[in-house]
């Protein structure tokens, strides 16, 4: 291909990258408060590099009065540097203003040719101008892509060329009859990347950026008829200092105090483009080992599933992927607790499966060994009368404490949950065919059931509201929704940093919608805050993805163990992780304990699992995959299961994994 082929299909490549970057910023860009600690600087200055490809047009034969080629020159091209001075205005985050005082080459090599006495000729010539142009700014998402354009005045600075022929010397000189200045227009994009912490006072930010110059006024001569046109790629370096923000913030007095408070909050909103109402989703669902028994009792419970010996012989693991529970409206994941509870079954299926495969069962009464033998005896006689499994090949042992007691030595709160957490069956094996080898043999939990559901109102169809700092600071926050008639949706109070809302039920009946968002927070000190953002939903009426889950367990108080799931996470779960998709990390506790310390132990998990993750991820190459992690800690609303049974709370102690296509 040659170079001028090649330098025409520059500029459009060059732009595409540019949109497709800008489009995914904006897409990876939470719909954006319109208050913050700092507001980004109006003014920025800095400089910029640059390759100008040049490429030459028309006729060129009489270089000067000394000078004339015996055959004329017409097309030909060069690469050469370009270096600015620039200031940039930004009053918004739409429209704006550019300058540029630069040093700009249009030089190069005209395309040979040949003289009349059949010798080849070369001319070139290092062409250079100081050039000033103002442009326009423009970003038309209010995002970090711009468009820019504007004209352009080049006063020369250097005007030479050189003449080669062959069995002739070289001819050095000045063109004659050049233009003192050129008139010309530009027109190019560009995306801003930040360098600097949102918080930082000097902000900076390296900005890619191609632009096409027209041969429009291009014509460097008075005579003959040589035009030019440049595409240029380059990159710059800017810097703003920012400024404390303008009272978007209202501080409203509502006390005697005598003082305004100094602390702020930072309200932030993120809100998908598009709501999938439902997603066709494959779960990886772990198996919790244990079984969990009523106080006073021996006997299993009856919500454990229990078959005659004619249904275990007929029963498969299997048919737990394909059937629906009965009843799903007796919790938000009856499905997932439907598996969890034929457990005596999936074990029954996999140890005939398996003959060589042995369990210990571990019975704790929280009141004497010997009803904690008659437990985990009652586990073990289903097991032989119902699945024909041969008593040898199971254990068992009674405690009056499980091995991982929930309840810790001089614990005082929350005691009658603790210990029904603790009256239960454990099921240990050393059988890799029963397990799942997640921290190698010592794992403790049995090897997951997948479960192919529809997940209705998934995660990312929520409104996500941040109020940074509202731990800290307020008493409590609420949301009003504003929608577009003057209708309000009212939600809260809050009193954590984050909330969440289904975009759901933002939109009732509505397909698509613009909403106006106030937060109002009260603080400690007796004022009211109030900060304000937007967001635009829409709905995507039909599954159109296909969306993976996996689920991390943890023991009673525990975060630190995620880093036994290191290998489970890079070696199953990290390979399914497809270039641009999004990972949605959320972790959960359970109701014991205090509030605030399960909300941050929840984030800790959540951001373990993260940082494993992008480590492998690291690894393979993958590229574009976007990370949301939050920390739900005991809130109900967003808890995957209820809190009613001890199985429900062991399960609620969780990090969640949402794969998420790219859409």
């Amino acid at each position: 291909m040659s170079y001028t082929s090649t330098t025409k299909n520059i500029f459009p490549g060059l732009l595409a990258g540019l949109l497709m970057t800008g489009a995914v910023a904006t897409a990876q860009t939470p719909q954006p408060a319109q208050t913050a600690a700092r507001v980004q600087p109006v003014w920025w200055f800095g400089q910029s590099a640059a390759a100008n490809f040049n490429n030459f047009r028309g006729t060129t034969q009489v270089l000067n009065g000394s000078v004339k080629a015996p055959t004329a020159f017409h097309e030909g091209n060069g690469v050469k540097p370009y270096f600015s001075l620039l200031t940039e205005y930004r009053p918004n985050k739409v429209w704006g203003g550019m300058l540029n005082l630069a040093f700009d080459n249009r030089g190069g090599k005209f395309d040979g040719v040949m003289a009349p006495c059949n010798c080849p000729a070369d001319l070139s010539t290092n062409l250079s101008y100081i050039a000033i142009e103002p442009s326009v700014r423009v970003a038309p998402f209010a995002s970090a892509f711009y468009l820019f354009a504007g004209p352009t005045l080049g006063v020369n600075l250097s005007r030479s060329f050189t003449y080669n022929q062959e069995k002739q010397p070289e001819r050095r000189g000045d063109w004659s009859e050049l233009r003192k200045t050129v008139l010309g227009a530009q027109a190019g994009a560009g995306i801003d990347i930040p360098l600097s912490k949102a918080s930082s006072l000097t902000q900076a930010t390296l900005s890619p950026f191609a632009s096409f110059q027209t041969d429009l006024g291009q014509s460097p001569r008075k005579i003959e008829s040589w035009s030019l046109y440049t595409i240029r790629a380059g990159v710059a370096l800017k810097f703003g200092t920012s400024r404390k923000s303008t009272p978007v913030t209202a501080l409203t007095e509502t006390s005697a105090s005598p003082t305004l408070p100094n602390k702020d909050v930072a309200f932030s909103v993120r809100a998908p483009k598009v709501l999938p109402l439902n997603r066709k989703v494959k779960e990886t669902f772990p198996l919790r080992n244990s079984v969990f028994f009523d106080k006073g009792s021996s006997v299993i419970p009856a919500r454990y599933v229990q078959l005659s010996s004619g249904q275990a012989a007929r029963f498969k693991e299997e048919q737990l992927q394909e059937s629906q529970p009965q009843n799903l409206s007796t919790g938000r994941s009856a499905r997932q607790l439907a598996v969890y509870h034929n457990i005596l079954n999936i074990l029954g299926d996999r140890l005939r499966s398996n003959p060589q495969s042995t369990i210990a069962l571990s019975g704790a009464s929280d009141n004497n060994p010997a009803e904690g033998k008659q437990m985990a005896e009652a586990v073990r006689q289903y097991l032989v009368s119902m699945y024909g499994i041969d008593g040898a090949r199971i254990t068992t042992e009674g405690r009056s404490k499980p091995a991982i007691p929930s309840e810790q030595p001089g614990a005082t709160k929350e005691l009658d949950l603790l210990k029904e957490g603790d009256r239960r069956v454990d099921i240990v094996s050393t059988s890799p065919e029963l397990l799942l080898q997640v921290g190698g043999v010592a794992s403790p939990f049995l090897r997951p059931v997948q479960i192919v559901a529809l997940q209705a109102d998934p995660l990312d169809s929520h409104v996500i509201f941040t109020t940074l700092g509202a731990t800290e600071t307020l008493k409590s926050w609420a949301v009003a929704i504003t929608d577009e008639q003057g209708m309000v949706q009212n939600y809260g109070p809050y009193i954590k940093d984050q909330a969440s809302v289904s975009g759901k039920t933002i939109l009732g009946n509505s397909t698509q919608g613009n909403y106006k968002i106030l937060m109002t927070g009260q603080t400690k000190d007796g004022y009211t805050i109030k900060k304000e953002s937007s967001v635009s939903l829409s709905k995507m009426e039909t599954p159109q993805q296909e969306g993976l889950r996996y689920s991390i367990l943890f023991d009673f108080d525990k975060s630190k163990s995620i880093d036994s799931y290191e290998k489970f996470l890079a070696d199953i779960v990290t390979p399914l992780i497809a270039d641009n998709s999004t990972v949605i990390i959320h972790g959960h506790t359970d109701i014991i304990g205090e509030e605030a310390y399960n909300n941050t132990l929840s984030g800790e998990r959540a951001k373990g699992a993260q940082q494993l993750l992008q480590r492998a991820l690291n690894s393979t190459g993958k590229k574009g995959v976007r990370f949301e992690t939050y920390g739900f800690g005991e809130d109900a609303g967003m808890a995957p299961f209820e809190n009613n049974y001890p199985e429900e709370r062991f399960y609620n102690r969780t990090v969640i994994i949402d794969i998420v296509p790219n859409k």
